[in-house]
Parts: structure tokens; sequence; C-alpha cells
């Protein structure tokens, strides 16, 4: 009998699958341990390093996480939902609701690594903001934790000249956040704009966010409109892609 494509896949990725398959069934629910190398090993017939690269593969995927000194287990975080039209609706941040708690239920979120400073804007974000050569920009910098685990990092650029003063300098923007204190200041967002791409993350950006090696992150770039399409802010934000999913609802 000819070899079928599922037999000619490598063994390790056929373990993998199996994995995946008792996972999906229930066999394995969030939270409990997966086999370890030495039970792979005798229940497959293999090397070791192949019951390892099986592992690998759970990992890379987001399925699965490996704890130091007790094995590997099924991945416990629920992924966010991110609805990307919902929670940019005036009706969020215009009542003084975080544009977050059009995602987040009652799930926990913390942001850390808040720092705000006024630079010299980068090229590609001033050709955007339609600033000149001698114009600064405000950049909010700031990380989301979500039940314990860094879920996002995001850069904001906002030109110096219209937040000055404002509390959009400071850590906290109080209720509905940057938006609202832009409606505020006269130069309500009424129109936005996202860009989504992904990519491996950068050194920097997988210790920040805590990803497994081989974990790709999603980069989306939002750039906020005022009346008579006055771009008024950039937000950059690199999210761990196995923490998301990302749902746009709309009217055909």
């Amino acid at each position: 009998m000819a070899n079928t494509d599922d037999d000619r896949r490598p063994k390790y990725q056929r373990i993998a699958d199996s994995l995946r398959e008792a996972i999906q069934s229930g066999e394995y629910g969030p939270g409990d341990r997966l086999p370890g190398e030495n039970e792979l090993m005798a229940t497959h017939g293999v090397a070791r390093m192949t019951a390892r690269q099986a592992l690998s593969v759970l990992r890379d995927e987001g399925v699965a996480e490996a704890r130091k000194g007790a094995g590997v287990f099924v991945r416990a975080f629920r992924p966010l939902r991110r609805r990307g039209i919902q929670r940019l609706s005036q009706q969020q941040w215009g009542s003084g609701r975080s544009i977050w708690s059009a995602d987040i239920e009652n799930r926990a979120l913390e942001v850390d690594q808040v720092s705000v400073s006024e630079e010299a804007a980068p090229e590609h974000v001033s050709a955007v903001l339609e600033l000149s050569d001698e114009d600064t920009v405000c950049v909010r910098r700031r990380r989301f934790v979500l039940d314990g685990k860094p879920v996002m990092l995001a850069t904001s650029y906002l030109p110096t000249s219209l937040v000055a003063g404002s509390a959009i300098t400071q850590e906290d923007t109080g209720p509905g956040g940057t938006y609202a204190r832009l409606a505020e200041l006269g130069y309500k967002p009424v129109h936005f704009r996202e860009e989504i791409r992904s990519r491996m993350p950068a050194r920097h950006e997988a210790s920040q966010l805590s990803v497994s090696a081989g974990t790709p992150v999603i980069l989306i770039c939002r750039t906020a409109f005022a009346d008579e399409g006055r771009p008024v802010e950039i937000n950059e934000m690199t999210l761990d892609a196995a923490s998301y999913v990302l749902e746009y609802d709309f009217d055909a």
C-alpha cells in the first residue's frame, strides 16, 4: 500500500498533531500537563530529540507552555478577542470608558512600563502627522498585561503643539484616555485607520512580552484623524499573536 501524505510527515510532526487533537478534543484541558519526553519516547518508539521537537511545535504555536522543572502544559491563557471596530467608537471613550473595556469583560488588566517624553519625531511619524523638521512629538510608551500575561506593547506619537500642558503628557490620561482628552482640546478623533502585518519579534519585544521562541507578533499601526482629515495620533502596537483573536464586525 502506498504511503499517505500523513505517513510521509516527520515523526515529530505526527506526534505534535496527535497531541494537538487530544487538546482540541478536551482530553487535555487548560493547565493540564502534557506527556513528557520520556513518555513520548516510550509510546511512539522515537528518540528523545524527536519527542522534544514535537513538544516544541506546540510551544511555538502557542498551544502549550514550558514550566521550568515541571514539564510542558496546555496553555491556560484565554486569548483576548480584540473587537477592532466597537472598541474605537466614540460611545466608548466619549463616555469615559477605556477602549479596552470593549474587549476584556471582567478580566484583570494592568498597564505598566509607562513612560511619557517629548522627542524628535521619527521620519515616518513626522510624514504621517504632517510635521515640520522642528516639530517634536509627545511619545507615550506602555505595556498591557492581561490576567498576569503581557499581551501588548504600545507607543503613541502626538504632536507636542497639540497636547502640551494637557493630561496626555501625564502617565495617567484620565477617564476615556487619550481620545477623550483630544476631544476636550478640540481635536476629537472622527476617523481611524489601522494597518496590520506580522513578523517575528525582536529580542527586546520577546522579552517584554514573555513569548516563546517561534511565536510571531502582530503589528498594528493606528492613525487617528480629527475633522478635515487632520492626523492627531499614531499608535504603533506590538501584540503577542498567540494571545489575540482579531475581530472585525461590520455591516455589508
